[in-house]
């Protein structure tokens, strides 16, 4: 935001009034996927039936199961990251958009949108061992480093944070938080009306950091070095942030192609990028500071979310318009 001469000056004591209104500034509306053209080139990889509306991928390199969000009926499929098996589905109250892994062997964190609720599911039996009701449309969730778990609630305008199955403190300072990352205790979350990245404090339970986010983030991850990584959907392009001594912007990649789905393989030091205008995944290195694509691989229609085993190096990309799973293992 451009700022009037006459404003500068008391901006950081009291802030400022518009000499026409002073009515707050219209958010933009969230960033969203791109709707996925026709598939132009055959999918790397191998392509599998998975069921209908695939979204929210978490694979896990200990247990070699992927866990991938399916619907109608509502389920988790448990499928083996070697075959491509499905081993076993367990039902959902509801719907999902996105899944993480609490830990290497699970359990898979499972933001249920429909039920308000976020569940925990065990690998690799399945077994729905908590449900904790969050807010309203629980988007993302994400384990700290003191084992509390942060779910943003999409459109309850809130944070929560659970711990031993309850929810022990609010954070009410966000529009319409979305995607979630942690390193060690500290935790970001990308809020897609106000495009910005917060920073909290799981042990201190207090905001530590707020900065821009580009011009319509969705989804964040967490790298081996202690960033962060932004999915500009928006703004086509990943943006790269360090957290100390301060949390600041330190690296920018344009990605033409409406990029959403993200994943990391901390093996490699690869972050993976759906581009759902482009049928597309980029992998990117990270390791300079800068992100530096270095492959780009053909998918499905729609990709919008993306897996990695980290112990092959083996890709889950979900085609959410047509409800099949592509497994690709990139050179």
């Amino acid at each position: 935001m451009r700022l009037a001469p006459w404003c500068l000056a008391g901006v950081l004591l009291a802030g400022c009034s518009s000499p026409v209104a002073d009515k707050p500034a219209e958010l933009p509306p969230a960033a969203e996927p791109a709707a996925a053209p026709g598939v132009a080139r055959p999918p790397a990889g191998q392509v599998l039936p998975i069921g209908s509306a695939p979204e929210g991928v978490a694979a896990d390199a200990v247990t070699h199961l992927v866990a991938v969000g399916v619907r109608k009926p509502d389920a988790l499929a448990l499928l083996d990251a070697r075959t491509g098996q499905v081993v076993k589905r367990v039902p959902l109250p509801g719907s999902l958009r996105h899944l993480q892994l609490a830990a290497p062997g699970g359990p898979v964190l499972v933001p249920d949108e429909s039920s308000n609720s976020l569940l925990t599911v065990a690998l690799p039996g399945g077994e729905v061992t908590t449900t904790v009701v969050t807010g309203v449309v629980p988007h993302d969730a994400t384990r700290a480093g003191n084992g509390s778990y942060f779910v943003a609630n999409e459109l309850g305008k809130s944070v929560v944070v659970v711990r031993d199955g309850h929810v022990v403190h609010t954070f009410p300072d966000v529009t319409q938080p979305a995607g979630l990352a942690a390193v060690g205790d500290l935790v970001g979350l990308v809020d897609v009306r106000q495009n910005d990245l917060t920073v909290y404090d799981a042990a201190a339970l207090r905001q530590v950091g707020r900065v821009p986010a580009g011009a319509g983030p969705t989804h964040v991850l967490a790298d081996k070095r202690g960033h962060l990584a932004v999915a500009d959907t928006r703004g086509n392009a990943i943006l790269l942030y360090r957290l100390t001594p301060r949390l600041e912007q330190i690296g920018k990649l344009a990605l033409p192609g409406t990029p959403y789905g993200i994943a990391y393989d901390a093996v490699r030091d690869r972050m993976w990028v759906t581009l759902t205008a482009r049928n597309e995944v980029v992998g990117l290195d990270l390791s300079s500071g800068t992100p530096t694509e270095v492959v780009r691989l053909p998918t499905v229609r729609q990709p919008n979310t993306v897996g990695v085993d980290s112990s092959t190096g083996r890709l889950f990309v979900t085609g959410t318009a047509d409800g099949v799973l592509e497994l690709i293992d990139p050179r």
